[in-house]
């Protein structure tokens, strides 16, 4: 019988295994103590001065109302299309799926470009079919934009929630009498809540953090103010002060959505297997139903590739395409380190969180995460002050901008290492060590193989994430460094639509890779 066990082994309190989680927890929270000690360098007159001003509440009502706009507006889209994928006999229901997620190939500051690129008197509408729409701008252009570019987060969540309700419940209402309109309302749509929650948190923390598109229509958030008072007018502790209120606002908003679930359950109170169910009959309903999916899908994945290729064809400048090289160049060397170093970290992170899950190595976790809840101007400021003060040699270095992706981005590399290790039987590394291997040479020998396509997917979530990523590399990159996401913004931002999709037929291709992972994922 095997005596060794993993959950008490010594390889759990080794520096090699607490070394990498140790560089994970000062990385996320030292950067964002020194941007809370920037903050209070003022004097309190000044400080005063700056945390109680008009502006801050204008920018609060623009970030809260563009995030509850942007929320609403998903619902309507992402619900319908739901109910349509997982609950009916809608005509090509699996093309009703793929339009569902498709727009999360089209990053929202590509969305933001097609929109303008397609609207106004010189735009892709009025060449091709002699009709000028105005050109989305401010609220309305950033609620277009987003809206139609993060609604597959919430469809996703609730299109899983539709699918694995049990029938059993609604069949007892109905046979209580309760019509089907009181069914919906009593017992569907509070079942969904969570899956509700969770889409619409990832909804509005992209929208508390989004740069890009509200850069572009010139809507004025907390994101978009940070960057503008970094950047224009060198007041680095009002921008510290205004990262500070916008990571709270983000703090809140997890608050929050923590204490809506509480003491709720939403499991299945009888036993046995769930029983499938029968879809329900559109009837006269299908035309309207493929009529709705394919309007959404226009607009979302439609207009941005016509447009795309539209710009593509009216031709580009000599040197756009060593330009476009030299990008993808900087992009996927930064990415592909970002993405070795974020798998590494995860491992003896995700280790502890399943081999040894206390309350002190889940807070350690958790921690990992602060890191993607933090807005990515707020983080990348965090570190600007951190460099500039601890360690000045690194500031607008390629190792810093790495650093930065890897943390940002590594809880999208801890869920498929920890969905790995889970699978992972503890105890073929018991055997491999009772067979006198050392702790570190089982763990390689018996659960690293285990591992490589959680690494790999991993490792690609993190890589294609910061591809796209926009503000942190505004902030961080060094001198000369040119990404993709940083050349199509400054095209688009100065109208430049031909000069800016190469770059943004690029993005759009990396990113439905993304997508193809996610499809892949979902039927796995």
């Amino acid at each position: 019988m095997l005596s060794l066990d993993v959950r008490r082994s010594p390889f759990a309190t080794r520096w090699y295994l607490w070394t990498p989680v140790a560089l994970v927890v000062i990385g996320v929270s030292v950067p964002l103590a020194y941007l809370v000690v920037r903050a209070f360098e003022a004097e309190a007159d000044t400080l005063v001065s700056l945390v109680f001003r008009m502006r801050n509440l204008r920018l609060l009502g623009n970030t809260v109302g563009l995030a509850a706009a942007v929320l609403g507006a998903t619902a309507a889209l992402a619900l319908p299309l739901a109910w349509l994928s997982a609950r009916t006999d809608v005509w090509g229901r699996r093309a009703v799926t793929l339009l569902g997620v498709l727009p999360l190939a089209v990053p929202g500051y590509v969305m933001a470009y097609a929109l303008l690129a397609t609207a106004g008197p010189n735009g892709t509408l009025a060449d091709l079919a002699g009709l000028v729409v105005p050109r989305p701008h401010g609220f309305v252009g950033a609620w277009l934009a987003l809206s139609l570019s993060t609604f597959p987060y919430l469809f996703l969540n609730l299109r899983t929630a539709l699918l694995g309700l049990d029938p059993a419940l609604e069949e007892s209402a109905r046979s209580l009498g309760a019509t089907r309109r009181a069914v919906v309302g009593r017992v569907v749509l509070p079942q969904l809540l969570p899956a509700f929650l969770a889409g619409g948190l990832l909804v509005v923390l992209h929208v508390l953090g989004d740069f890009g598109v509200v850069s572009l229509m010139r809507f004025e958030t907390f994101s978009y103010a940070v960057y503008l008072q970094y950047a224009a007018s060198y007041d680095r502790i009002y921008a510290a002060w205004l990262a500070l209120m916008l990571l709270a606002l983000t703090g809140s908003l997890l608050w929050g959505e923590a204490r809506l679930l509480r003491g709720r359950r939403f499991d299945r109170a009888g036993s046995g297997a769930v029983r499938r169910r029968r879809r329900t009959r559109l009837g006269a309903w299908q035309f309207p139903a493929v009529g709705f999916a394919g309007s959404v899908g226009l607009l979302s994945v439609g207009v941005p590739v016509v447009t795309i290729v539209y710009w593509l064809g009216r031709g580009t400048e000599r040197d756009t395409w060593g330009h476009l090289a030299a990008a993808l160049a900087d992009s996927a060397t930064a990415s592909a380190l970002a993405a070795v170093l974020a798998a590494t970290l995860a491992v003896p992170v995700a280790y502890l969180g399943v081999r040894q899950a206390t309350r002190g190595t889940r807070i350690l976790e958790r921690v990992a995460y602060l890191g993607y809840a933090t807005p990515p101007l707020a983080f990348a400021l965090a570190f600007v002050f951190f460099s500039l003060r601890a360690v000045p040699w690194a500031y607008q270095t390629l190792g810093l901008l790495v650093f930065a992706y890897a943390l940002h981005f590594l809880a999208e590399a801890l869920g498929p290492v920890r969905s790995a290790l889970y699978q992972a039987p503890p105890q073929v590394e018991e055997a491999a060590r009772s067979l006198g291997r050392s702790p570190v040479g089982a763990f390689f020998a018996a659960t690293f193989p285990l591992l490589r396509r959680g690494l790999v997917v991993s490792a690609a979530f993190v890589f294609l994430s910061a591809l796209k990523e926009l503000p942190i590399t505004f902030l961080l990159s060094p001198l000369g460094f040119e990404s993709l996401a940083m050349r199509l913004w400054s095209a688009a931002s100065e109208s430049l639509f031909s000069a800016a999709a190469p770059y943004a037929l690029a993005l759009v291709l990396a990113s439905a890779v993304l997508v193809g992972l996610l499809l892949q994922r979902e039927e796995e």
